[in-house]
């Protein structure tokens, strides 16, 4: 037996319960989908613009340029490619009963060929007059103005998708392996707007410079009224385990430096090092101990494994408080 006169301490019987832990990311809010339309010709705009605000559906012209020649030069294609069809099957005529070289008839050949491959760049430049909004969303920004002048790679519109609207937090190394994609999430944006939705995304690759992973959480926004930009408090919720409630004061830390608490097991002191899950008014949820345990809440830095204990219990709403 340990020699050692028995010490007076205060413990408390723990039954672990569920804890559902969360991780809470700090983030905002981000359009689904943003693009700049731009021309691919040059072209002088034939359309009254359209002002930013207004919702568009994908097809809907944001930018209509003027023809200029462009139609003249699709009669022009459709009537070289008719000529050629006619001198091509003339010369295979002549060439299949001998009175011209079979070269001849290739050459016509390579010309027809020709001949398709224009009028596929002119009815190609017919439809590039036509700026059209790529998917449904909301202009960011007035379209071109009427007459002005486009050249290929400038601006018609800026497009933003907010439905779904995308709530993007930023999840620590220790929190990344716990979120998975499809699982549900919930926000609270800066004006007190809750917001539910889904993961959609975990990144793989860290960022750089702060070591945390990108994280998409997708939410319904029919109505556009969350817009892109805000301030967002994104919280997951993570599946139950088992955990006891335990005040702060009860922690301690053993010779090795380990964090734990010390259990009255028996009539004498045992250290068990745990983990802590979360916190809640007035404790602490612990991981790391068994289903039930007697735990020391006063007198535990006083003691070492295997010192004999005079154990005095106290109920578990007093010790919290």
């Amino acid at each position: 037996a340990d020699p050692r006169p028995a010490a007076a301490v205060v413990a408390l019987e723990s039954v672990a319960r569920p804890f559902e832990d969360r991780i809470v990311l700090r983030g905002r809010t981000e359009a689904d989908r943003r693009v700049e339309v731009r021309a691919e010709i040059s072209g002088l705009v034939a359309s009254a613009p359209i002002r930013k605000g207004a919702r568009v559906a994908a097809g809907d012209p944001l930018c209509v340029l003027d023809p200029g020649e462009r139609p003249a030069n699709l009669a022009e294609a459709n009537a070289y490619l008719r000529q050629m069809e006619v001198e091509h099957q003339a010369a295979l005529t002549l060439s299949q009963k001998g009175f011209t070289a079979e070269t001849e008839s290739l050459t016509r050949a390579a010309k027809l060929e020709g001949a398709r491959a224009l009028l596929m760049r002119a009815e190609l430049d017919m439809r590039r007059l036509i700026l059209a909004a790529p998917f449904d969303g909301m202009l960011e920004s007035d379209t071109a103005e009427l007459g002005a002048l486009l050249q290929p790679g400038a601006v018609c519109a800026t497009l933003i998708a907010l439905d779904p609207i995308l709530l993007v937090g930023y999840a620590a190394e220790r929190d990344v392996d716990k979120l998975t994609v499809g699982a549900p999430a919930h926000a609270r944006l800066a004006n007190g707007r809750a917001v539910e939705g889904a993961i959609r995304f975990v990144s793989r690759a860290a960022d750089e410079a702060t070591r945390t992973f990108r994280v998409e959480v997708a939410a319904a926004n029919p109505a556009l009224d969350i817009r892109d930009g805000m301030t967002a408090e994104i919280m997951v919720a993570l599946s139950a385990a088992p955990a006891h409630l335990v005040p702060q004061s009860a922690l301690t830390l053993d010779d090795a430096g380990r964090l734990g608490v010390r259990l009255a097991d028996g009539g004498a002191a045992r250290f068990v090092p745990v983990t802590i899950m979360g916190e809640a008014a007035g404790g602490v949820w612990l991981d790391g101990l068994p289903p039930r345990a007697t735990i020391i809440v006063v007198g535990q830095e006083f003691v070492s494994d295997g010192h004999p204990l005079t154990v005095t219990l106290t109920d578990k709403n007093a010790a919290l408080r």
